[in-house]
């Protein structure tokens, strides 16, 4: 783990930044990939749908985790609230401000909105694995103590290690990053099916969803209960999933008919 790639003069050159943007640029390609096999043309849009996913999804993150999941700390910090090194990005704000982002620039093109989001659904979810390899990086979005010898120890200098020691920690996004990768498989076996226009969307956030919540109980970056018993993440993992498992089985139901 390397926070720091190199330094030119005294401004760092961060692990996290250059695997980030890493994942926006190959998610683009393989999305790229997928739109022009579909032969609609949409292909030619995918550049720009990509960075105007990328920059809000960017966006989307960091807001997402400083309102919903430590804004006691950020009120009092608000120069703060751009320190994205610090740790503190939210996979759920970024998938929803890039996607709602990519969709008002593709309606604006009058393009096949609900299908062109079936196209790209395998390809975000490969974005969010290699965004996953930016957090291990960077020592944030790491799991709590395991108790035992197991775990990974963070170097110094991560918000991991400052906030646990040298304590073995439960390996959540090095999980989370092949969870993602079993998802992108997944879709593109799904893809491969008769499925109703809508439905591919609905159940990569299905499965994203509920592969987030079980993962919620190994985190050990926020530990802060919802409710009295769920995380936050846990929470906006079951309210996403729910809502796209009706439209998933809603839309099957209404293609029968």
């Amino acid at each position: 783990m390397h926070q720091y790639i190199a330094f030119v003069g005294d401004f760092p050159i961060r692990s996290y930044g250059v695997v980030l943007s890493l994942s926006i640029i190959l998610s683009t390609g393989v999305g790229y990939f997928f739109a022009k096999v579909d032969g609609r043309g949409y292909e030619k849009y995918l550049v720009d749908i990509g960075m105007i996913g990328g920059f809000f999804g960017l966006l989307g993150a960091r807001l997402w985790h400083v309102f919903f999941f430590d804004w006691n700390y950020y009120r009092h910090h608000l120069d703060e609230i751009l320190n994205v090194w610090q740790g503190g990005m939210a996979v759920q704000g970024g998938v929803l401000l890039g996607v709602i982002a990519g969709m008002i620039y593709a309606r604006s093109k009058k393009l096949d909105v609900i299908h062109l989001a079936d196209v790209l659904a395998p390809a975000i979810v490969l974005g969010q694995a290699l965004g996953r390899c930016a957090n291990l990086l960077n020592g944030d979005a790491f799991g709590a103590p395991t108790g035992s010898d197991f775990g990974l120890l963070y170097p110094l200098g991560t918000l991991a290690r400052k906030t646990y020691g040298d304590q073995p920690l439960w390996p959540a996004e090095v999980w989370e990053c092949q969870l993602d990768i079993v998802i992108f498989a997944l879709l593109l076996i799904f893809r491969s099916t008769n499925y109703v226009k809508g439905q591919c969307l609905a159940l990569y956030v299905i499965l994203y969803s509920s592969a987030r919540f079980v993962l919620e109980f190994f985190r050990g970056d926020y530990t802060a209960p919802v409710l009295g018993f769920l995380k936050s993440a846990q929470l906006t993992s079951v309210v996403t999933f729910s809502i796209a498992a009706i439209i998933f089985f809603a839309l099957k139901i209404r293609s029968r008919r």
